[in-house]
């Protein structure tokens, strides 16, 4: 579908998705983001639902201006995938020896690494520029400063939430690998110290939702948000690359006999700014639950736990600002999936995937979410599909 345009406050709202199956407070949220005075243009993606301050499925750009809230506070958080040269017809009938593997390896939900991961002792990790990113540390906001020993223990690790490890095939029975996570504790700290300080600056006093203060071109405040962001984001790249690495060297050694090989990795960012240029003006464009999808860069959309998911390549349409929606994006809340759905639900829902089925991943049933088919077809002139995957193996925080 093309997009369908509702009014704004400042600018038209454009919608990937039919404007009245948004739920109430959700478009509020996107009417409070039209009335900002620094904003450019707001696009809308089909799998949009509501957030904290700005709505999830969301890409807002602005002129000389950037909002914390519209990037939310993990950071960075993204996608990656890699083909490998394994087929289905290579995995075991159980499954659940290689989770546990995984499991192992790679800390969830709250989990972090003993000691820091090694990345010189990784398989074909590229180390440039590590030891830059790591001095950086140093001109971080300065009461985070002194958890540097925990970010570096939570790099590789995946976190909780809808972040996931899985296993994949695509139609044509080649396995893939794919990981979701973001920049960890270290970018939610980061988060929660700038969305505060841009609530106290007095351009912001007079705003229709607080949530959405703005940090100011040119300022004091806004040369150390970006400073922060920008690490933060490359924090949450390498958090994912540090896994991938991890979670291909399980797989090479569950796979001895079949010298497992690897595609090129698929990464992409959906909660991050990117500095860009549309109708020959600069601007910030934020995706909070969106990804880029410029012409022919390559993307990842997942469904949920119990569903499929997508590799793409973007269609660059600039109305859009270049991007797509990063999943299927939920219909519920997590309490209120739990209120609808029984750990017997999950089970039947996840049938034929090697998974958590216990009560403490029910907020993440497949039911929570909107159609992944549905959320595709509604953006058919942003992105085209390469691959079509469904889970074997999901491991969830």
């Amino acid at each position: 579908m093309s997009y369908t345009e509702v009014p704004g406050i400042r600018v038209p709202i454009r919608m990937w998705t039919n404007p009245s199956t948004v739920e109430g407070q959700a478009m509020q949220q996107l009417r409070n983001i039209s009335s900002l005075p620094w904003l450019h243009g707001l696009a809308v993606m089909p799998d949009v639902h509501l957030g904290k301050g700005a709505t999830v499925g969301s890409v807002i750009a602005m002129k000389g201006a950037v909002c914390p809230a519209a990037v939310g506070v993990d950071i960075g958080c993204g996608m990656s995938a890699v083909k490998t040269s394994l087929t289905a017809k290579d995995l075991p009938d159980d499954l659940s020896r290689l989770r546990s593997k995984i499991e192992q390896v790679i800390p969830v939900g709250r989990g972090l690494h003993s000691d820091p991961v090694d990345p010189k002792k990784l398989h074909g990790f590229s180390t440039g520029g590590w030891d830059d990113f790591w001095s950086r540390f140093d001109g971080i906001a300065g009461e985070v400063k002194w958890k540097r020993e925990r970010a570096a223990q939570q790099m590789g690790s995946l976190g909780g939430g809808n972040h996931f490890v899985e296993v994949c095939i695509d139609t044509s029975g080649s396995v893939w690998l794919m990981l979701h996570s973001g920049s960890r504790n270290i970018g939610k700290e980061l988060a929660e110290h700038h969305m505060g300080v841009a609530r106290s600056l007095p351009h912001n006093q007079g705003l229709v939702d607080r949530d959405l203060a703005v940090f100011i071109s040119d300022t004091p405040q806004m040369a150390a948000y970006r400073s922060d962001l920008f690490w933060a984001q490359e924090y949450a790249k390498n958090n994912r690359a540090v896994m991938m690495a991890l979670f291909q060297d399980i797989v090479r050694r569950e796979f001895p006999k079949a010298k497992v090989a690897y595609d090129q990795v698929i990464s992409c960012h959906h909660n991050y700014v990117s500095e860009e240029r549309y109708d020959g003006v600069d601007l910030l464009v934020t995706r909070k639950g969106a990804i880029r999808a410029g012409s022919g860069d390559y993307g990842i959309i997942p469904g949920s736990m119990g569903t499929g998911s997508y590799i793409v390549r973007g269609l660059g349409n600039e109305a859009a600002f270049n991007s797509a929606s990063h999943g299927a994006g939920r219909k519920m809340s997590r309490t209120a999936a739990k209120k609808t759905f029984s750990t017997r639900d999950l089970a039947e829902q996840t049938k034929g995937v090697e998974c958590r089925k216990d009560s403490g991943v029910v907020d993440e049933i497949p039911g929570a979410y909107k159609s992944i088919e549905k959320v595709m077809e509604q953006q058919r002139d942003l992105v085209e599909v390469v691959a079509q995957l469904k889970q074997v193996v999901c491991v969830k925080g």
